[in-house]
């Protein structure tokens, strides 16, 4: 998660390590906080395979800033890392909304439509965060106002999501048809 973000956010434009590391605690932050333990290994990473590069430009005060880019190579396992989301992307919802921040970076509305329909398929499967044997449970089935809250608000969530997803794959399908692709 924390080198696909790092990966989106370079694609739009080089930024320096701390305005990266602000942007992706913005986005993931109140559930993943980045250290700069963690950030800046995975740049490190990242540079050693040759999917970014660093350029020391002067700094507005005294100290010089590193400006971190995407490479050529950079930007095509963006999109491949786009194009084929591990599992757990699809359906760890914290991942999942990494993968939605950039998903506009693949350009194919196919290849974005497909990633779509496979988290609308996991989120139509029937779950619970409470089973009863192998049955999952309802709010309803729950006299526990505590855990009806949770279940009360992952559907509501869930449902919103689904809507928006269902809608998004007729817009892309409805303009991947126009481009005379498979809608």
């Amino acid at each position: 998660m924390l080198e696909l973000a790092i990966l989106g956010f370079l694609y739009d434009a080089p930024l320096h390590g701390y305005e990266l590391r602000r942007r992706i605690t913005a986005l993931t932050g109140h559930v993943r906080p980045v250290a700069e333990s963690t950030l800046y290994p995975a740049i490190k990473r990242l540079e050693k395979a040759d999917l970014l590069a660093r350029e020391t430009r002067p700094g507005a005060g005294a100290a010089p800033r590193h400006m971190l880019t995407l490479t050529a190579e950079g930007r095509r396992e963006l999109r491949r890392r786009l194009a084929e989301p591990a599992q757990g992307d699809i359906t760890d919802e914290n991942r999942w909304f990494t993968v939605l921040a950039f998903l506009r970076h693949l350009d194919d509305k196919e290849a974005q439509a497909t990633v779509l329909r496979r988290r609308l398929a996991f989120l139509e499967e029937p779950a619970s965060f409470f089973y009863d044997d192998e049955r999952p449970l309802r709010a309803e089935d729950l006299d526990d106002p505590f855990r009806q809250g949770i279940l009360t608000i992952a559907r509501a969530t869930s449902r919103a999501e689904l809507a928006w997803l269902r809608e998004t794959l007729k817009t892309l399908s409805s303009i991947a048809g126009a481009d005379g692709r498979r809608p």
